[in-house]
């Protein structure tokens, strides 16, 4: 599954960029997330509950920060398992642009899913992972102050 999007943020860059590493801030605006610990430098663990279709599940996973471009750019790698639901593992990269009035979040995810989510569909699944990252950017764009248009633009594909 790879899907692209941005949010265009009031924000300077150098604060998204503070907010997008601080941990507490990302438990913040992650859907489901019940905890999202720093395990080391770049490097997280997190615990998140999911609903995807009918399958309902709670995903342990970790989560490391790679090619640290700072207040520019990250790619963030990662992967979790849940249960009998399946596995995911994935990317994304996270850059960050300056625009008038504020900052241009883009990002570019991949993701494999395996288990019963992976039998879902690709067309469920893309639909039900752009609504997790429209809530993301919702949740995100008010910690940083909101966004400079209504809608944040996105697109997805199997």
């Amino acid at each position: 599954m790879e899907m692209t999007g941005s949010s265009r943020l009031k924000a300077d860059r150098d604060t998204v960029w503070a907010a997008l590493n601080n941990p507490d801030v990302l438990k913040a605006c992650i859907p489901g997330c019940e905890s999202f610990e720093s395990t080391g430098e770049n490097s997280f663990e997190a615990e998140v509950g999911a609903k995807i279709g009918p399958v309902k599940a709670k995903f342990k996973g970790n989560v490391e920060l790679v090619d640290i471009v700072p207040s520019v750019s990250y790619r963030l790698v990662g992967e979790g398992t849940g249960g009998a639901a399946g596995f995911a593992k994935g990317g994304a990269t996270v850059a960050l642009a300056d625009i008038d009035g504020g900052t241009e979040l883009s990002y570019e995810v991949s993701a494999n899913m395996g288990g019963k989510i992976a039998q879902l569909g690709a067309r469920l699944m893309t639909s039900t992972a752009k609504k997790y990252a429209d809530r993301f950017f919702e949740a995100f764009a008010e910690q940083v102050g909101g966004t400079l248009e209504d809608e944040s633009e996105g697109e997805g594909s199997a």
